[in-house]
């Protein structure tokens, strides 16, 4: 396999664009400014290439082990061993959508050979955990299944995603990857730490919370924001949520505010919450996330075998991350990415996103499952014959 990145610095570096898509490739990711995505001209190079090419607006570009704003980071794969990928979309039309969307995203990419799935979706007004669902009730269980939900810089307005020539603020991307010799590895940690009392969802339905120990979940969560509640949803990414297990453990299950319904007092999540779970407020640290960030990347370092050659362009790491972490560690945000970087193999390619949700598995042998506020990676290789 071979792989090549890009960093396109600015809109209005057109030149530089169009080299980096232009070219003949098996597979071209985008994650862009949503800011590529409404000028006429980027918008137009984006899809006018004959090249397979997927992408999505984003909340921050991450690019090796740097982190960039209002710019797009791109990566170019060539298959050498046989593997191929597979591209289908569908349109997410209102978020009671989202687990047919799902099914119908991988329906048709589906046979003996399919290795995994990487996935792209709309950032708002969708159920990132009925996505997935979806996507799982139609393929193996031994399908890995990761990617993200677009991001607007925080704008919680409107995210793109983009499809061999099209594009839409509704648009669900899948993709397929086909072939004995692609290995994909996972790894995902968030390293928040939660605070306050342990309190029981009484009222929910989906992906919104309605009631907490019997209270409006939005009006008790104002009273723990308290100056922070005047900028909800976009201030509800530094106070996140813990799923407890049914012993008020950690599950490691963050969900994360992505709007609130002012009328009825409640709170959209961006993943399920079922009634009779307890959640617990959270908060973090830049050294905390740096840590979690280490602890992801670990895990994938962990599934490369001992003996497997760093022989160059041959991988990349695909990392999706939250906005949510970005807000916290704002100039220190740079650090996470170094961390990811510093367990990886040297060659390894690196490009990802901030975004509104992380679809990944904890572990190689995990369930994928909707994250928030979490470091996910993903890291794509093709082995030698």
């Amino acid at each position: 396999m071979q792989v090549s990145t890009y960093h396109v610095s600015s809109q209005h570096d057109l030149e530089a664009l169009r080299a980096a898509v232009s070219q003949d490739a098996d597979l071209i990711i985008v994650y862009a400014s949503p800011i590529f995505f409404e000028n006429d001209a980027t918008r137009e190079i984006l899809l006018t290439q004959q090249s397979p090419i997927v992408g999505c607006s984003s909340a921050g570009e991450i690019y090796q082990d740097k982190v960039y704003d209002d710019s797009a980071v791109l990566t170019v794969i060539r298959f050498e061993q046989g593997s191929s990928c597979r591209v289908n979309a569908t349109l997410i039309d209102t978020m009671s959508e989202s687990f047919e969307a799902g099914k119908r995203a991988v329906s048709p990419l589906v046979s003996e050979q399919l290795n995994a799935v990487f996935c792209l979706a709309p950032g708002l007004d969708i159920n990132g955990s009925a996505l997935i669902e979806g996507m799982s009730s139609i393929l193996s269980p031994d399908v890995g299944i990761s990617g993200g939900l677009a991001g607007d810089n925080a704008n919680f307005k409107q995210t793109y995603v983009i499809c061999n020539g099209e594009m839409s603020q509704r648009m669900c991307v899948a993709v397929g990857f086909y072939g004995d010799s692609l290995s994909l590895d996972y790894g995902a940690f968030g390293g928040w730490r939660s605070f306050g009392p342990a309190r029981q969802v009484t009222r929910a339905e989906d992906n919104i919370l309605y009631e907490l120990d019997g209270i409006p979940a939005l009006d008790l969560y104002k009273k723990y924001l308290g100056d922070y509640a005047n900028d909800l949803p976009a201030s509800g990414l530094l106070f996140p949520f813990e799923v407890l297990t049914e012993n008020l453990q950690a599950s490691g299950l963050i969900r994360t505010i992505l709007g609130v319904d002012n009328v009825n007092d409640a709170l959209i999540l961006a993943g399920d919450i079922v009634e009779g779970q307890f959640l617990r407020l959270m908060h973090a640290s830049t050294d905390d996330l740096v840590d979690g960030a280490e602890i992801a990347a670990q895990e994938v370092a962990s599934q490369i075998p001992k003996t497997s050659p760093d022989d160059g362009n041959k991988s990349i790491a695909l990392l999706t991350s939250c906005v949510g972490r970005k807000l916290v560690m704002g100039e220190r945000v740079d650090e996470e990415t170094e961390a990811v970087m510093s367990f990886l193999p040297q060659s390894t390619h690196i490009c990802g996103f901030f975004s509104y949700g992380e679809m990944n598995p904890f572990s190689a042998n995990s369930k994928t499952r909707l994250h928030n506020q979490t470091m996910a990676i993903t890291l794509l290789r093709e082995r030698l014959s």
